[in-house]
This record gives C-alpha cells, structure tokens and sequence, in this order.
C-alpha cells in the first residue's frame, strides 16, 4: 500500500469514476471506446476533456 499511496488512490477513484460516467452517457459505442482510451492515456487531461466537452450522462 506505502507504494500506491494516497494520491494514487484518489487518483484511481477518480479514473473509476470517470471510467463510469463515460459507460453512463448518451455517446455512441465507438465515441465511449474513445473516450476510455484518451482517459487511460491521459488520465488527467483525458478527465479535464471530459468534464468539459465530453457527453453528460443521462442520470443528470
């Protein structure tokens, strides 16, 4: 765990989140297959973009 530490886990909690809201959406297939790969890339970059452009969930 002293590995992985605090940061890391928060960090993997946001991803899974993000991870989530991505299958949650309204997008198509391929764009959420997209979307999953830009955030496992880029998980800071790819979770901002997402906030800010990406398709809102249908729950909202």
């Amino acid at each position: 765990m002293d590995e992985l530490g605090v940061f890391g886990i928060i960090h993997l909690a946001i991803v899974v989140y993000a991870f989530m809201q991505i299958f949650g959406s309204t997008a198509s297939r391929g764009k959420k297959v997209l979307w999953v790969i830009i955030v496992a890339i880029f998980p800071v970059v790819g979770i901002i973009a997402w906030y800010f452009i990406g398709p809102k969930s249908t729950r909202r």
